[in-house]
């Protein structure tokens, strides 16, 4: 990605010391997958599909099918739910009825989008999720994920040196969605880190992902 030679980037996981109680999930042993709409609890409108849009490949990559977010919004929409907030309230019983997945992922975006400041710019994703069974509506899993951008943080210059890359980097964010790049990073390390994120679905096929 060429914004990370540009800067340090660093990412964070919620509580990854401790590895995650997979029990339901492995008893449940979801092979579809339907994401909703992502809240955005961020400033940054484009966050909610912007951030779809990155989360459906690496659960993919973790072995499930996930239903195209195209056809999921549309049918939603077409059954009286207009936006993320009416999807997230709807019943369970009323999402089955409309696409019958075995489970169902709950997204909320906290942060996306970048500050720019005199001699810094900082570009930050984070978002939670919570993969529910469509099946019983127990929780199968919870996690948290963030990636932050600063483009002043490899940089060791005088002033001059700081203004100059903030300027470069807001070119830059002009010219590329460095949002939705940092928004690849949290959910590839939200869905596929290990102990963390899902564990291997039905799905799986690449046997270097194997345990």
């Amino acid at each position: 990605m060429k914004i990370i030679s540009l800067a340090f980037l660093a990412l964070g996981l919620g509580a990854c010391a401790t590895p995650k109680d997979y029990t339901e999930f492995k008893k449940e042993k979801p092979k579809s997958i339907l994401v909703l709409p992502p809240l955005n609890e961020s400033t940054e409108i484009q966050g909610t599909y912007s951030f779809l849009s990155t989360i459906t490949q690496p659960i993919a990559e973790q072995g499930y099918y996930v239903f195209p977010v195209a056809m999921v919004d549309r049918l939603l929409r077409d059954n009286g739910l207009p936006g993320p907030g009416e999807m997230h309230q709807a019943s369970m019983k009323k999402i089955k009825e409309i696409i019958n997945p075995d489970a169902v992922l709950y997204i909320v975006v906290n942060k996306y989008g970048t500050k720019f400041q005199v001699i810094d710019s900082n570009t930050t994703v984070e978002a939670t999720g919570r993969l529910v069974s469509a099946k019983t509506g127990k929780i199968l899993w919870e996690g948290t994920a963030s990636a932050n951008h600063s483009a002043n943080a490899a940089n060791q210059g005088g002033f001059l040196a700081h203004v100059l890359n903030a300027a470069v980097s807001q070119a830059i964010n002009d010219s590329l969605d460095s949002s939705r790049e940092i928004a690849v990073l949290t959910s590839n390390a939200l869905i596929r880190t290990k102990n963390q994120g899902f564990i291997e679905g039905p799905y799986l096929v690449d046997s270097k992902l194997k345990k």
